[in-house]
């Protein structure tokens, strides 16, 4: 059989059953285990059980509990997230939306990573806090995330369903609510043929054999009696590897930096508690009653017996000598399965065929510390272009290898090898890989096309490798080379892709090893650095990222577009896109760049003409190469603590024609906090800003030099220096100054008060982003100078929310300025708080400005025009 119809059959079920084979977490230095490690793999294997843990973001999961389950247990643990967390705040940059959405994707996969589970997702958007599951489900396309949930479950097939909340208001966030809801419409469905009928022609019917709510002190009253609920104890210690449950936990949960979750070890005893939900109750155990050895899968009897073996004779000095042991429970564990039920009569024994097959592969390659890798002397590749990949095999183990083929996922052929590698010998392979025109930038599957607020588009299907289409044409295999959209959902991301497989003969049986293609390089500091090589294409248009082009006259203003090389020799024309009743110029730029990335900025003057409407529209830069247009620029983000990840937004800006007018104030002094975008909307409405540097510019008589001073977002939780400094700042208010404070998190401020006065804060929020609004004090300063402001300025085109983190009590001082609620809800009247402190005014706002400002909301621009100029002097 040619490799490439062994290859497909292998991704294709692996796809079909399991959805991971190829979809690992990607751009890691090449995974070592030790030696205990590869035992508690052995001990793995023959655990033949399932569990599946549900709850709505980032951060949700309970971290402990699935690190007991994977390695305590030793189930195989999964944890589907409804949302990608991309409507929270982001603590370590300026990344928001759909680019947070890309970090916390990365940031649960570094978590699962240390826990041992796996991680999917829905469909659902993270459109922002949400209070009600009614709302949840409204925005959410509820029948697609059902769906969504269901199609994973009947692919991991859980015994247990596990809930992070429960279905009612004790949740507190509408998307923790409907998590739960929707997890117990899915146990039903899953094992209903007559729902989503669709999947059913790749996965079979699969039901669950409980549902339990995971609850604890969050959701308990004190002094509540816990006796009815199911107990385990999750704080045990694993001498495998090393560390408590509790200290594994707390490693995964700091994953998650953008949220600021770094946690503390814990040891010791730690309860849980489990409320029954739907199915067959549990007495004593979560699992009691399910069969988790090999003998719930017919004929798998015998090859639990076989794993006991490996694991009896397993000698942690010599793990190779586990190889062969392990290659005869490979080679026996399929017919083991087929010989009982025929094959396509057995899909259960299929999928934990897939499973433990995979397993195996990987402990195989552990207990010979065989390390495999292709690198690429470049971290991109323009589509079209062809890549030179240089794959290593380096067999650090006491046991013969044999390459027998390599070949890179695409092409019809594959470099024969058959080179004999014995301890400590290293095999080199030069290939050279053809990126077909046809396979697009390696932008995250769920960001190719538009959605909706409240729900992702997954593509029909998407080309993953880089074959050319008439090779793929020539050989009649024009759909093999392509995920389809029911296997893209659910994934954490794209499938690897460019990817190099290896054929490993051991004992005369075949491993099949497939690993991305990666560019590696040696950072001076921080050493040898694994990066994805992304595909791109050949020109990127960049236009500055987060930026509003805001005009509050006819004087025009300079937009630079820059173009990148993805290729050497890309060469055409640039034009700006803009609405009827705008000039751009030029009209059209010639570009011809020699070399790959080499870089041009192009300046165009955009000025609205007579008949530019007031409001906002948007602006598009264009590059046309032969017949071919491309419109997106390149976004790198770079964190250390997960891969490089790289994004291909459209070159686009929105575009702001408003009535704005600006008073005394000149000079701004901005003071980052978390990271936001206000000090370009500051620049956009003509005003000077500085950063200021919290260590050297916090002083009254540095200050003094500026007619204002912004606060970023949650400054108050994430600047040290502020402790000290917080006198200084006031000082500078008493002096004359006008200091505005964005919003503060409630929790882990680094002072108790943040304000001249007593103001304590909240996590109260209007979520309804164009609510109306009630003016308190119409003849307010900040409502009338120098704009004069409408209810529509805080109502018309906001996104996602008002406001949020509003304070829930504040001293006399503090003049409330604005009214608002959700429905149901009464008002929050401390949206915008005013404060005279000695000669100067100090402003608190809850109002989410960080978001609308680069949405380009013409009204939040009049609004921060007002708040700095603080109503005129």
């Amino acid at each position: 059989m040619p490799f490439f119809f062994r290859a497909t059959a292998r991704l294709c079920l692996a796809l079909l059953l399991t959805s991971c084979f190829l979809l690992s977490a990607k751009a890691q230095a090449p995974k070592t285990y030790s030696s205990s490690e590869i035992l508690l793999g052995l001990k793995k294997l023959n655990v033949v059980g399932s569990v599946m843990y549900i709850a709505a973001h980032p951060d949700d999961e309970n971290t402990r509990l699935l690190a007991y389950l994977a390695n305590g247990r030793q189930l195989e643990t999964s944890y589907l997230s409804c949302t990608r967390g991309d409507g929270g705040q982001n603590l370590i940059g300026p990344e928001l939306r759909e680019q947070l959405g890309v970090i916390r994707t990365q940031e649960l996969l570094a978590a699962r990573r240390i826990d041992g589970a796996h991680q999917y997702f829905t469909r659902a958007n993270d459109f922002g806090f949400s209070k009600t599951s009614e709302e949840t489900l409204r925005i959410w396309d509820h029948e697609q995330v059902l769906s969504d949930m269901v199609w994973v479950i009947r692919q991991r097939r859980p015994d247990v369903l596990i809930t992070r909340f429960p279905p009612d208001a004790r949740a507190g966030h509408g998307h923790h609510q409907a998590s739960a809801i929707l997890a117990a419409e899915a146990f039903d469905a899953a094992g209903d043929p007559k729902r989503f009928p669709e999947q059913l022609k790749y996965v079979q019917v699969w039901q669950p054999k409980r549902l339990y709510w995971n609850t604890g002190s969050f959701f308990v009253k004190p002094g509540e009696n816990m006796d009815a609920y199911l107990t385990l104890d999750a704080g045990g210690y694993n001498p495998l590897l090393g560390q408590s449950y509790g200290e594994i936990a707390a490693h995964s949960r700091s994953q998650h930096r953008s949220q600021g979750f770094g946690a503390a070890a814990q040891r010791g005893e730690a309860i849980e508690y489990f409320q029954f939900v739907k199915g067959t109750p549990a007495k004593t155990d979560l699992f009691e009653g399910i069969d988790q050895t090999w003998n719930r899968v017919p004929g798998g009897a015998a090859v639990g017996k076989m794993v006991d073996e490996v694991i009896r004779k397993y000698d942690a000095g010599n793990p190779s000598a586990s190889v062969a042991g392990l290659v005869s429970v490979r080679k026996n564990l399929l017919d083991a399965t087929v010989k009982a039920v025929g094959y396509s009569d057995n899909y259960d024994g299929r999928v934990w065929e897939e499973m433990k097959s995979q397993e195996i592969d990987k402990l195989i390659q552990a207990c010979l510390g065989l390390h495999i890798e292709a690198t690429a002397p470049a971290a991109a590749i323009a589509t079209g272009q062809t890549a030179a990949v240089t794959v290593e095999a380096v067999n650090q183990g006491n046991a013969l290898v044999t390459v027998r083929q390599v070949w890179a996922e695409g092409f019809s052929r594959d470099t024969l090898v058959n080179k004999e590698l014995r301890m400590g010998q290293v095999l080199r392979v030069a290939l050279r890989l053809p990126i077909s025109k046809q396979v697009p930038p390696s932008q995250p599957y769920w960001l190719r096309e538009p959605g909706t607020i409240g729900m992702y588009t997954v593509p029909t299907e998407l080309p993953f490798a880089q074959a050319d289409l008439a090779v793929r044409k020539k050989s009649k295999q024009e759909n093999w080379l392509t995920i389809d959209r029911q296997h893209l959902i659910g994934q954490p991301e794209n499938p690897v892709s460019p990817n190099v497989t290896l054929e490993v003969v051991l004992q005369g049986a075949s491993t099949y090893i497939t690993v991305p293609v990666q560019y590696k390089h040696t950072d001076p500091v921080l050493g040898e650095l694994y990066q994805p090589l992304a595909v791109v294409p050949p020109v990127m248009v960049n236009i500055p990222a987060a930026r509003a082009y805001v005009f509050a006259d006819q004087q025009p203003k300079q937009v630079p577009v820059t173009l990148r090389a993805g290729q050497a020799g890309v060469a055409g024309s640039l034009v700006l896109q803009v609405p009827s009743g705008w000039q751009a110029e030029p009209a059209t730029v010639a570009f011809d760049l020699k070399n790959k990335d080499d870089q041009q900025t192009v300046n165009f003057q955009l000025r609205p003409l007579a008949g530019a409407a007031e409001g906002k529209s948007e602006l598009r830069a264009v590059a046309t190469v032969g017949t071919e247009k491309y419109s997106r620029g390149i976004q790198t983000i770079e964190y250390p603590h997960i891969p490089t990840q790289t994004l291909f937004p459209e070159a686009t800006a929105p575009l702001v024609k408003l009535n704005v007018a600006r008073g005394h104030t000149k000079n701004i002094g901005y003071l980052m906090g978390a990271g936001d975008e206000v000090p370009e909307a500051l620049r956009q409405l003509g005003y000077s800003v500085a950063l200021l540097d919290p260590a050297t510019d916090l002083t009254a008589e540095r200050l003094a030099r500026y007619d204002a001073v912004v606060l970023g977002v949650r400054a108050y939780n994430v600047l040290d220096r502020l402790k000290t400094q917080q006198p200084e700042l006031l000082k500078y208010v008493e002096n004359g100054g006008t200091m505005l404070v964005q919003y503060v998190v409630n929790r882990g401020t680094v002072l108790p008060q943040i304000g001249p006065y007593p103001l304590t804060l909240s996590a109260d929020r209007v979520t309804v982003e164009n609510t109306p609004v009630t003016f308190l004090n119409p003849g307010a300063p900040v409502l009338n100078a120098p704009n004069k402001l409408t209810k529509a300025d805080f109502e018309q085109g906001w996104v996602q929310e008002q406001g949020l983190y509003y304070p829930s009590a504040w001293d006399a001082h503090y003049q409330p300025v604005i009214a608002s609620h959700d429905p149901g809800e009464t008002d929050k009247q401390s949206a915008i708080l005013v404060a005279t402190y000695g000669k100067g005014r100090y402003i608190y706002t809850g109002l989410s400005l960080f978001r609308e400002l680069p949405a380009g909301v013409p009204g939040a621009f009049r609004v921060l025009a007002n708040l700095v100029e603080s109503g005129g002097k």
